[in-house]
């Protein structure tokens, strides 16, 4: 478990109790759930629809292939992933929050994308599907809010085909001296304003920001996926690390 001591772990810049994680982060995005999207464009001036595209574009996905997307959301991830499956593939959107979730079925439902997606909630660290049954796992902005990360990753690689990939796009370490005091403050004072002023709540945005200063860097996390048993492990940034993409294979 990522923790400073075997009971606890952090949320965001607090310490707490390792079992209290999960009703914390729950919380969080009950609250922004029918802003998130919203806040997402406002927070990164719409980029953050392009990391997503190039994270799917680039996934090693093929027409009838099952993917799993954790973490899922609002479904913007699952409804480029559905475009890339194809009517014969399959997604499943999987997040452990039932409010973001319904907000990801309405949203996909009231675009017209019904055949082809299922929805189940579930928690990372114990997927509710059989061994091998998915050719691509993904997690976007997702696995920094899971408590224990190496449980996740031992669940992805589980839940692979061999030869299956997964993918991980997140928040990460920002890679150039001169752009972090920039990025800090857009970070810690812009963005829980822009919470308080959209979407009523500035404690949220207060707690992404820290979350991702706690998040492990770029080759932390690599290690962490091989040491989850992943193969032909990497990474990619973009925008200067603001953000990054981790693959793995199950060998």
């Amino acid at each position: 478990m990522n923790a400073s001591e075997p009971n606890t772990t952090h949320f965001g810049y607090r310490e707490v109790p390792a079992g209290d994680k999960q009703k914390l982060v729950g919380e969080v995005f009950s609250s922004v759930a029918g802003k998130y999207d919203l806040m997402n464009d406002l927070m990164s001036l719409g980029v953050h629809r392009v990391w997503k595209r190039y994270f799917v574009g680039t996934a090693r996905v093929a027409k009838g292939d099952r993917v799993l997307d954790l973490a899922g959301g609002t479904g913007d991830i699952a409804a480029l992933l559905r475009e890339r499956v194809g009517d014969a593939g399959e997604v499943v959107l999987g997040d452990i929050n039932g409010a973001m979730l319904r907000v990801g079925r309405d949203r996909l439902t009231d675009r017209g994308l019904v055949r082809g997606l299922e929805y189940v909630q579930c928690n990372a660290e114990t997927l509710p599907f059989p061994d091998a049954s998915f050719d691509l796992v993904t997690i976007a902005f997702g696995l920094r809010n899971v408590t224990d990360k190496d449980a996740a990753l031992r669940e992805m690689r589980r839940v692979l085909k061999v030869g299956g990939q997964a993918r991980i796009l997140e928040f990460s370490q920002v890679t150039a001296d001169w752009f972090r005091p920039l990025y800090d403050f857009h970070s810690f004072q812009v963005l829980p304003r822009l919470g308080r002023l959209f979407a009523h709540d500035a404690g949220s945005y207060q707690y992404l920001a820290e979350s991702i200063r706690k998040h492990p860097p770029q080759d932390a996390l690599k290690a962490m996926m091989e040491a989850a048993g992943f193969a032909r492990c990497g990474y990619r940034n973009l925008n200067a690390g603001i953000v990054a993409i981790h693959t793995g294979y199950k060998a």
